[in-house]
């Protein structure tokens, strides 16, 4: 191995295959590459105008060790994601990791927001888990259980926020869709458990990714962000990646229909210690 490269632990993730959405930044790179690391093949799903990135994720991957394939797909299209589970089983097999991690934030006061704004938020972050969460599904069910690679038929981690508890005043649309998100998820683990599905979350908080740069690139707007956050730092995408492996292993065989907040504290509402 390389000595730039950093080993993972063992999870038992060898001979898995996972689709990661949104893998060509933040968040969704993260987990493509942990999951790579600790032994999965991973499906880099990206948007057209992201194919450098992601070609840039698989090829990190691949300097692990991994296996890696890229696919171009809008999650939000159904016609997109069959092609994008249809070149993943013909690449690797099978399925047996979705991260639904594809997601955007379209803000506005409210008064203005635009139906079109609304509705591709909520088409990309509901919607889009929807549809890909659909397609692993009958992916499970037709390969069958494979106890030699897992314990459980499959495993689907919704990406959410501490959004689905927090209101966010100008991001109405993006907070209903995690808020969507969160009962899907537990709906589809309600039904699906008994099957030996395992659906779960991470609704991560504040993390050093682009999406929120604005909040964190200056010390004026870092300072103001940490007295949201008790555990008094700014989240890494590493921290979100290490729990989506954890939950994708049989390491949480029994964690189903559950959300892990990677916040810092910020989703107990740390403006109200000592007050209220």
């Amino acid at each position: 191995m390389p000595a730039n490269v950093r080993s993972a632990p063992d999870l038992g993730l060898n001979g898995q295959v996972a689709i990661v959405t949104g893998a060509s930044s933040g968040l969704g790179r993260a987990a493509a590459v942990e999951l790579g690391r600790s032994g999965a093949a991973v499906v880099v799903n990206h948007l057209p105008r992201s194919a450098e990135a992601a070609g840039d994720v698989v090829r990190e991957i691949e300097r692990a060790g991994g296996r890696a394939l890229a696919v171009a797909a809008d999650v939000s299209d159904e016609g997109q994601v069959a092609h994008l589970f249809s070149e993943a089983t013909r690449q690797f097999g099978t399925l047996h990791i979705l991260v639904n991690n594809a997601g955007i934030q379209r803000g506005a006061a409210f008064a203005e927001m635009s139906l079109a704004d609304w509705q591709r938020v909520i088409d990309v972050n509901l919607t889009g888990q929807f549809l890909c969460a659909r397609q692993a599904v009958r992916e499970f069910l037709r390969r069958g259980m494979q106890p030699e690679v897992s314990c459980a038929l499959g495993k689907i981690i919704c990406v959410s926020s501490v959004h689905q508890r927090i209101p966010w005043a100008f991001e109405a649309n993006y907070a209903a869709s995690k808020g969507g998100v969160s009962l899907l998820m537990q709906s589809l683990a309600q039904e699906l458990s008994p099957q030996r599905i395992r659906v779960n979350a991470i609704a991560p908080g504040a993390i050093e990714t682009a999406i929120n740069r604005p909040a964190w690139e200056t010390p004026g707007a870092l300072s103001q962000l940490l007295t949201l956050i008790p555990y008094g730092r700014i989240g890494e995408p590493a921290d979100v990646a290490r729990a989506v492996c954890w939950l994708a292993s049989d390491l949480s065989d029994y964690v189903v229909g559950a959300t892990l907040f990677i916040d810092g504290g910020m989703s107990v509402y740390p403006a109200f210690r000592g007050n209220g």
